[in-house]
């Protein structure tokens, strides 16, 4: 059974710092599809961003390979859902939006290392909380 995710940032972040860990068996659950990630072309964007901030100091090479696999792997969602709820950063509605527009046709989660970022809602998961559901 395939299970559909938005990938927040943080969860993408951890798995680059240290691979052998929850949010790596995480990303590790994409890359051999069991997870299909679920994006919009401003989260892809923001994952660029984010892993190229040379606090991490992340292989550029690295970088470019793993969002190229993403994109390989992952469903474009186009549409996006009004947000009313208030959020603490205004930059996690577009993660939010997509799972829920996603979600229409198929269940999907945001799975999210910050779940106080998020309404209260099974569609907001944790890694764990994501490896779990995949039994």
């Amino acid at each position: 059974m395939k299970h559909y995710a938005v990938i927040d940032t943080n969860v993408l972040v951890s798995a680059f710092l240290k691979w052998d860990s929850v949010p790596g068996l995480v990303m590790q659950a994409v890359f051999d599809g069991r997870i299909v990630p679920v994006l919009n072309e401003e989260i892809l964007e923001e994952y660029r961003v984010v892993l190229n901030r040379p606090k991490f100091g992340f292989s550029p090479v690295r970088i470019a390979e793993t969002l190229l696999q993403i994109n390989r792997l992952c469903v474009m969602e186009s549409d996006l859902v009004e947000i009313r709820e208030s959020m603490p950063d205004p930059k996690d509605i577009v993660f939010y939006a997509v799972a829920l527009a996603h979600g229409k046709t198929v269940e999907t989660h945001l799975v999210t290392g910050n779940v106080k970022h998020f309404p209260e809602t099974p569609v907001v998961v944790t890694p764990r909380q994501m490896l779990d559901l995949l039994g």
